[in-house]
């Protein structure tokens, strides 16, 4: 799975689901509200799909957006239905400790074949139980447990661990990334899936170093087909080498 990219933006998703390097998005109500989704329910259903239908059969994660029971077991059943990739979000808990949103996970998993991505979470043990319960996601908050002055990479290893000795199916998303160098750690930690803004995914490209070597390719390129008349890989040498080559030989392009 590895990298679900975490936004609303039409543009920025689509442009990273071209590069094929997404694995699915994911969504909550802030970054829907940052990401200029307006209108209430209506709203976010409008996004919900235009996302789902571009990224298919890519999994979408939308969250719930009530601590009513209720009221949120009629969103999850509503939200599942806008597309077949659609994975219901629900907290870990209630905004006070309640325990009905566990009992809610469960319930969609097994008796509404709704795919769950139980969210919010810090420990190991909360994304245990949550996948006692059945949820087909489990998201620690990475970046927040970092804050908290922990390295969140012991609780991933212990978390996958204990996944695969009790044979439970819940992958693991690791979410609230800070730094371009938490996505791999935290993967090579045992996560299945990171959640990465589309800044920090940019940033996980591009190199300075990097930026540099091609502006150098280019410069001995363009350098290449001034001095010869001609580009440089369409001129060859009587035993086969390139252009590039030639002209490193004779002192024209410094070879790298």
């Amino acid at each position: 799975m590895s990298i679900f990219l975490d936004t609303a933006n039409l543009a920025e998703i689509e442009r990273f689901h071209r590069m094929g390097i997404i694995r699915g998005v994911t969504t909550n109500p802030t970054i829907l509200l940052r990401d200029g989704v307006r209108g209430g329910l209506a709203g976010i259903e409008v996004r919900s799909k235009q996302i789902a239908g571009l990224i298919a059969p890519l999994p979408l994660s939308v969250e719930v957006t009530t601590a009513d029971r209720s009221q949120a077991m009629r969103q999850a059943q509503t939200f599942a239905g806008w597309g077949d990739n659609i994975v219901v979000k629900v907290t870990c808990h209630g905004p006070s400790g309640e325990l009905e949103n566990v009992e809610m996970i469960h319930e969609l998993e097994t008796k509404h074949g709704i795919h769950v991505n139980a969210t919010a979470m810090m420990s190991a043990q909360q994304c245990f139980l949550a996948a006692m319960a059945g949820a087909t996601y489990v998201s620690i908050f990475g970046g927040r447990v970092n804050n908290m002055g922990y390295n969140v990479c012991g609780e991933i290893t212990r978390l996958r661990r204990i996944l695969d000795q009790f044979g439970l199916k819940s992958q693991i998303i690791v979410g609230s990334t800070r730094e371009v160098l938490n996505v791999i750690e935290w993967l090579e930690a045992g996560a299945h899936v990171v959640t990465v803004t589309p800044h920090l995914l940019n940033d996980m490209m591009v190199h300075p170093y990097s930026k540099e070597t091609v502006q150098q390719f280019l410069r001995d390129a363009a350098r290449a087909e001034a001095e010869l008349g001609m580009p440089a890989k369409l001129v060859a040498a009587p035993d086969g080498t390139d252009g590039k080559q030639v002209a490193a030989a004779v002192g024209k392009v410094p070879t790298i």
